[in-house]
């Protein structure tokens, strides 16, 4: 029987609970640990986790152990949990940035403990496990950071889990997971976040909360998503991200200047290449990304 915990049983960690049990029914023993005793009891009133975990020390006695925190909380925990943890357990986590937490991670473990990085590229703007789905990976890209270090065994220790999830799976280094998560997630919460202020801020906010319809609704869809989770990416990929809030200006800019201009054909041209892109974009991504 495979004894897995789960640390942080909201969205993805519950998703992941739900999806499992489906699939291994008995011969998966799944442990929940969390801060939120009443999101922990719903956990297995759904049947997302088997047993709550009363501490870390108890959480720590698994086979894999299923990092699903804010990411700026999980090396504070492996901390706790690492006298417990077992010889030839292995650690793996759901977080949207992977470089300053996977160097932090490896440099704490024995080598009899191994740590896979890894990125289900999935989510919805609800958290909390409630929100959670057994289909929530299916058809979705799953992230793993491929580590020379590792045995493939651990690999496929892994993947034998994984795989059970419905998730499609790619090998990316660090740098290039980063890099990409920046520009297709992580700064389009930004955007989506600074859209919701700016009608906080608006002189015409009153009149403009009564016209709201479903363009404004879909684009900021995302800024409901968890405040801690996002305020952890944002100080964990600092560099891509600020890159590309810079390059995001830059496009406002450009648009700025046709607009004050007058510049129609510049205007039109803005839109035009963006429609082009983005229904290329959906032919070929839309039945894997789901990025939240």
């Amino acid at each position: 029987m495979i004894r897995l915990s789960i640390i942080g049983v909201g969205l993805i960690g519950g998703s992941l609970g739900l999806a499992l049990k489906k699939s291994f029914k008995d011969d998966i023993h799944i442990l929940g640990y969390g801060r939120n005793a009443q999101n922990l009891d719903a956990a297995r009133k759904l049947g997302a986790v088997d047993e709550i975990a009363p501490d870390l020390e108890a959480a720590a006695k698994a086979d894999i152990i299923y990092l699903a925190t804010p990411i700026l909380q999980m090396l504070p925990i492996i901390k706790e949990m690492l006298p417990s943890i077992p010889q030839g357990a292995l650690l793996t986590d759901c977080g949207s940035t992977k470089g300053e937490i996977f160097t932090s991670i490896k440099e704490i473990l024995p080598k009899d403990i191994y740590f896979i990085a890894g990125h289900p590229m999935t989510g919805r703007e609800k958290s909390g496990v409630t929100a959670a789905s057994a289909t929530l990976f299916e058809n979705k890209m799953y992230v793993i950071i491929k580590d020379d270090d590792t045995p493939p065994e651990i690999y496929a220790k892994l993947m034998t889990l994984l795989e059970k999830t419905g998730a499609k799976f790619t090998f990316l280094p660090i740098t290039a997971h980063d890099g990409a998560a920046s520009v297709i997630s992580h700064l389009p919460h930004i955007a989506a976040a600074a859209m919701v202020h700016l009608l906080e801020e608006s002189p015409n906010e009153e009149v403009a909360k009564n016209l709201i319809g479903g363009g404004f609704r879909d684009t900021t869809r995302i800024a409901s998503s968890n405040p801690d989770m996002w305020a952890d990416i944002l100080m964990t990929n600092s560099l891509s991200i600020a890159s590309d809030i810079d390059d995001y200006i830059n496009i406002l800019q450009k648009i700025k200047k046709a607009v004050l201009s007058k510049d129609r054909t510049a205007a039109r041209d803005f839109f035009s290449k963006s429609k082009r892109a983005r229904d290329a974009l959906l032919l070929e991504t839309q039945p894997k990304f789901d990025v939240n």
